[in-house]
């Protein structure tokens, strides 16, 4: 199995690739100019690899939520390539892959709460059960941290990631005195989105790449004075 995965969906942009349980990974921080480092990081792992876009079975990328500019990067990107390579593509939820990299971490985490700064004084978070599967356990949301809810932990150990957490320390307080263990450095990375969107391809569900659309859960930025 051969998986391009893109991330640009924060200050975090990321390449991976994965050849079979093989991955070479590429990953950056940076406020600004993910268009500009993208296409060399892809270009760099494709050659690390030794294939061609069109031997990939697909091209994996977040989706979202995260910021407007890198959500529609990664979406047309992803969808561009694919189109030129004859391949489908795999949205993965950024959220997703933050809880994704908790799960890998510590696997005995039950029940995980990602929170990512979503700017303009607001998160996106969501809830996530790991029980060797990781599984969305409701909708994505997006609002003030102090509407975020923590009640959705359950029995059992329970981490709250993300670095909406560092944004909002009130928050991440909440969560600490309700049990959780704190991640609150954490990023969605490529690396992640490519052990998401193996299974999904290994279930066969790969769309087509006019359907690479990004998922922004803010439906509006302004709303106009009535």
């Amino acid at each position: 199995m051969k998986i391009l995965a893109l991330d640009t969906a924060t200050e975090a942009c990321s390449v991976s690739l994965g050849i079979g349980a093989r991955s070479i990974d590429r990953y950056v921080e940076l406020e600004r100019g993910h268009a500009e480092q993208l296409l060399p990081m892809v270009d760099s792992v494709l050659a690390e690899g030794g294939i061609a876009l069109a031997q990939l079975d697909a091209i994996a990328f977040g989706r979202g939520p995260g910021g407007f500019t890198g959500v529609r990067l990664a979406a047309s990107v992803a969808q561009g390539l694919a189109f030129g390579a004859g391949v489908g593509v795999v949205p993965v939820s950024d959220l997703a892959a933050v809880a994704q990299r908790i799960a890998q971490r510590d696997p005995a985490m039950r029940h995980i709460l990602v929170v990512n700064d979503a700017r303009m004084r607001e998160v996106y978070w969501g809830w996530f059960t790991n029980d060797g599967v990781l599984m969305a356990a409701g909708a994505e949301h997006v609002s003030p941290s102090n509407e975020v809810h923590i009640e959705g932990a359950g029995e059992g150990p329970w981490a709250a990631a993300g670095r909406g957490l560092r944004a909002w320390p009130d928050l991440s307080e909440r969560c600490r005195a309700a049990g959780a263990t704190v991640c609150d450095d954490l990023l969605p990375r490529a690396s992640e989105v490519l052990v998401l969107a193996r299974a999904a391809v290994a279930a066969g569900q790969i769309l087509d790449p006019a359907l690479a659309l990004p998922v922004y859960v803010r439906d509006q930025v302004a709303v106009p004075p009535s």
